[in-house]
């Protein structure tokens, strides 16, 4: 009876840390894209006139900060 209890124990104890472990890999890429669409959004303040160029700009940035995020879901499931 002891055994099964630790197995089923250990178990969610395992699965938990994926799910942390991705909780923390997704507070930098939320971090990061806050901050590069508050900058985007001042610089477009600025310039108007620049609107255009930061946003495109803006948009490729959020894109590789995206894939840190992905990486993140691909590490938590592998580990």
């Amino acid at each position: 009876m002891n055994e099964i209890i630790l197995a089923q124990a250990s178990e969610t104890t395992f699965s938990g840390l994926g799910t942390i472990g991705y909780g923390l890999a997704t507070i930098g890429p939320g971090l990061g894209i806050g901050i590069l669409v508050g900058k985007a959004l001042e610089g477009m303040a600025r310039q108007p006139e620049m609107a255009g160029q930061l946003r495109t700009t803006m948009f490729l940035g959020i894109a590789f900060v995206e894939a840190l995020a992905l990486i993140g879901l691909v590490a938590g499931f592998l580990f």
